[in-house]
């Protein structure tokens, strides 16, 4: 059964298909980004159902049942299995457990040695418990802490008012002055934060270099490159991470948004897996960025068995193959006109990759074939052989 499409990928393609110009077909469209016309044709209508132009059930309707129906059977197993460990548990001393419920029982006018004798409690132990207690504000602060070193140590270019928005979307609100504080007491600073005599050095590297400008492979999926480029728009930055794979030099996967997080890099990661399929033990290179050494994208690595590879600080080199698609990109999108917003800009974007570059663009390195003809002869006589 194929892997489904990433769902960035088709939103985008959702996106250029809504935006052609006069005079172009959806066939084109779809043949434009290697998809089936009837596939572009259900996206566009699931699309808008999602928005509440059509009638129909909804993606998010849709998962909300999907997830109702695990919930459900995780219920069930939870039911059966409370069913079979009633026995286990009628014995079990826990008395730490109900401490809190004889505080209650007291504030409310039961004296805690009615509790006690009831409950079979020594008292002793929980006056003692009643001495030092956690309190309700100081469970409170240390999951606050939690979500910010969980934050920090993901990103640690962000300061505390990036940290504090990640902790309230991890479900840990807070106010910024809450989270400086709580920052500050600890020492997580912004690696950018405060200045240093001398020009900052990027951290040390999570991988060796496996690469050492070799930028060649002898079947797909061996060796990927990636990087981060960045482009002004009239509503701000606009942030591409690029995956390449090396073989046939086309674009596997990538991941555009307004900030330049460690999940920008993770999402173009999974993405390029998800088109790809079983990519076990390819080398994925990359420079030393925050985003690449983050603790996200090393797990979404060891999760998709591949391996890491860091070039030098400061020598482009180390990186070339991926430094020149994006000087193509700068010199035949981003700096051919000005971009008034984000959408527009990402339109262009993802239209010049699929269309021009993947399935247009001839390469002399590729024997004057494009990547997607490139893949498509030379991987098809390796099958037939195998």
């Amino acid at each position: 059964m194929p892997k489904p499409y990433p769902r960035e990928f088709r939103d985008d393609v959702v996106r250029v298909a809504r935006n052609r110009d006069a005079g172009v077909t959806l066939e084109q469209i779809a043949a434009d980004f290697g998809v089936h016309p009837m596939t572009l044709s259900k996206w566009m209508r699931q699309t808008d159902v999602d928005e509440g132009t059509k009638p129909g059930k909804t993606s998010s309707e849709s998962a909300e049942l999907r997830a109702a129906k695990r919930r459900i059977r995780l219920l069930e197993q939870e039911n059966e299995v409370l069913k079979r460990a009633a026995a286990y548990f009628a014995q079990a001393s826990l008395p730490k457990m109900i401490y809190p419920l004889v505080r209650e029982l007291a504030e409310g006018g039961i004296p805690v040695a009615v509790t006690c004798r009831v409950l079979g409690l020594a008292r002793q132990p929980f006056y003692r418990w009643l001495a030092e207690p956690v309190t309700p504000a100081e469970l409170e602060a240390a999951y606050r802490a939690n979500a910010l070193f969980d934050a920090h140590r993901d990103d640690p270019e962000f300061g505390y008012r990036f940290l504090a928005d990640e902790a309230r979307a991890a479900g840990e609100p807070m106010a910024d002055r809450t989270a400086w504080r709580i920052c500050s007491a600890r020492g997580w600073w912004s690696v950018f934060g405060k200045k240093r005599s001398g020009k900052g050095r990027a951290g040390p590297p999570v991988h060796d270099d496996l690469v050492l400008r070799n930028f060649t492979a002898d079947a797909p999926n061996r060796l990927w490159l990636t990087d981060i480029t960045e482009h002004w728009t009239g509503e701000g930055k606009l942030y591409l991470c690029a995956v390449k794979d090396v073989y046939s030099n086309r674009i596997v996967g990538y991941s555009i948004d307004s900030r330049m997080k460690s999940v920008l890099a993770v999402h173009a990661l999974n993405n390029a897996v998800a088109r790809r399929g079983d990519v076990a033990g390819c080398v994925l290179h990359s420079d030393r960025g925050s985003q690449f050494r983050s603790r996200k994208f090393v797990r979404a690595l060891t999760r998709h068995g591949m391996a890491g590879s860091m070039g030098r600080v400061g020598a482009a080199g180390d990186n070339a193959a991926m430094e020149s698609f994006f000087a193509l990109l700068q010199k035949n999108v981003l700096d051919r006109r000005s971009w008034s917003t984000r959408e527009e800009l990402r339109i262009a974007i993802v239209t010049w990759i699929e269309r021009t570059y993947h399935r247009r663009r001839r390469q002399a390195g590729l024997g004057r074939l494009t990547p997607v003809e490139y893949e498509v002869i030379m991987t098809a006589p390796a099958s037939q052989a195998a």
